[in-house]
């Protein structure tokens, strides 16, 4: 079971790749040889107002949005609260972590398998890869939990705004399956300790359940304890996180007025003096800084940042192109979503 959820994310994220991203990378090519191509994918791909006009009928509003971060919120929010007591009861990560029983074992390239009841015999090592990923779920806790609130106060979608029922169904798998990719590695003894607390309370009841102290400084100073790369990484995806929340907050001041519901207006402030999809750009950087925090050496998180990367990155050329359509005097100094380069 260790190693099949990790190879279940990946093949996961490897299908999304052929099926989604593959065709979107081909859409790209500039040659008037694929625009039926390239029309056929915007019809799949497209929402509000880059949506293609043929694909009308396989539509659902676009405020239905909201039903992703429903889903990431509950999603992650469980994860992060099996891994985090997971982490506190059986991989504490106290000051005197190398102790040579850790090192010899290093040194001599030992292995251990894992196991809940014999936590205190876990190396170093592991133990840092557990409370890491109670770092990075931490970081996505906050990112589903701001966009949630932003798809309830914040946005207010046009009444004609729709999206292709796949775009739909791409978005829930996506907010179930970034979450798990973030602690792939460890979500088996996650789950066994889950399934363990779970049978313990089940067979004993409540009034025979050993119930954990939690203490609250014990519980979040392991996370003071995390590298450089997971800080490093961390503030940028705090930089990502704090440019997107403006950027959303501008776009959703457009339509403050009813009368402005169905109305495009080009908005100004913050990175949108640089390029016409800053919010695209700015969860591209989020997710550069969950990949840095987690050390760069998961292929599940390098998949899963590729898939933001690029889906986010054609959405920005459509969205920039169809800008340029629709106003005369649109900023001619603007790229689509990286600045000076596209």
């Amino acid at each position: 079971m260790d190693l099949e959820i990790v190879w279940f994310v990946r093949a996961a994220w490897i299908t999304v790749w052929i099926v989604s991203i593959l065709p979107l990378l081909i859409a790209s090519i500039p040659t008037s040889k694929l625009d039926s191509f390239r029309d056929l994918v915007l019809s799949f791909a497209g929402r509000g107002k880059i949506l293609h006009p043929s694909s009308q009928k396989f539509t659902i509003p676009q405020k239905y949005f909201a039903h992703f971060y429903v889903i990431g919120v509950v999603w992650t929010t469980l994860l992060l609260a099996a891994t985090w007591m997971y982490a506190y009861e059986m991989a504490p990560l106290s000051s005197g972590e190398f102790q040579l029983s850790d090192i010899a074992s290093h040194l001599a390239g030992g292995s251990h398998v894992f196991s809940f009841h014999k936590s205190h015999m876990t190396p170093f090592e592991h133990r840092f890869k557990v409370w890491r990923a109670v770092f990075l779920l931490l970081l996505m806790e906050i990112h589903v939990l701001r966009r949630l609130i932003e798809s309830i106060y914040v946005f207010k979608y046009s009444p004609t705004a729709r999206m292709h029922f796949l775009g739909y169904f791409a978005g829930l798998f996506f907010y179930v399956t970034a979450p798990l990719s973030l602690c792939s590695n460890i979500a088996p003894e996650v789950a066994r300790f889950a399934g363990n607390q779970a049978a313990e309370f089940i067979a004993n009841g409540k009034s025979h359940t050993s119930s954990p102290e939690v203490n609250l400084l014990s519980s979040i100073s392991p996370l003071a304890k995390l590298g450089s790369l997971q800080w490093i990484g961390g503030a940028i995806f705090l930089w990502g996180w704090i440019h997107q929340r403006r950027c959303h907050a501008i776009l959703g001041s457009l339509r403050e007025n009813p009368s402005q519901a169905k109305e495009y207006i080009i908005p100004y402030g913050d990175w949108f003096g640089m390029v016409s999809c800053p919010h695209f750009l700015a969860e591209i950087v989020l997710y550069a800084g969950l990949l840095i925090a987690s050390g760069g050496t998961d292929i599940n998180i390098w998949l899963l940042f590729g898939f933001v990367a690029a889906n986010l990155t054609y959405a920005a050329g459509e969205t920039h192109r169809w800008y340029l359509r629709k106003f005369e005097n649109y900023p001619a100094n603007r790229h689509a979503i990286f600045p000076y380069v596209y």
